[in-house]
């Protein structure tokens, strides 16, 4: 293992024993809850919106540290992005915002709070069926 993969496998431990902007938001402009039913994990998401900008997310839930260290990673990340940015995001930005090397396996918990933010905000604009949870 390299020094830099094992920064970021403390840094995955840190979002885990320690997650950012964990709870609830009062009056979030969507919320949306998803879940790996291979590993167990849930998510529910809350994001406000302001002016096309993500002015604040929040994450609960259980699973892996995987899943919810990448929640917490991700909850930082687009705080003040824009709506955009988070419409754009794939796997790979996930993955690469971990920086450790995910095995096929784990690729499902470490998306699935970026899948869930998406498919809440394709519910809010309309463009998704609002009686489907994210299911990865």
């Amino acid at each position: 293992m390299s020094m830099g993969s094992d920064m970021y496998r403390q840094q995955i431990l840190d979002h885990y024993k320690n997650p950012r902007n964990y709870g609830e938001l009062e009056d979030p402009t969507y919320t949306h809850v998803g879940e790996n039913p291979m590993c167990g994990d849930e998510i529910t998401v809350d994001v406000e919106l302001v002016d096309g900008q993500i002015e604040r997310i929040a994450f609960r839930g259980d699973g892996c540290a995987i899943s919810q260290a990448s929640a917490s990673m991700l909850s930082e990340r687009l705080t003040g992005a824009s709506v955009e940015e988070l419409v754009d995001m794939d796997r790979d930005d996930v993955i690469d915002m971990l920086g450790v090397d995910i095995s096929p396996m784990r690729v499902k918990c470490a998306v699935l709070a970026e899948k869930v933010a998406q498919d809440g905000y394709e519910i809010y604009e309309g463009e998704k069926d609002a009686d489907r949870t994210t299911t990865e």
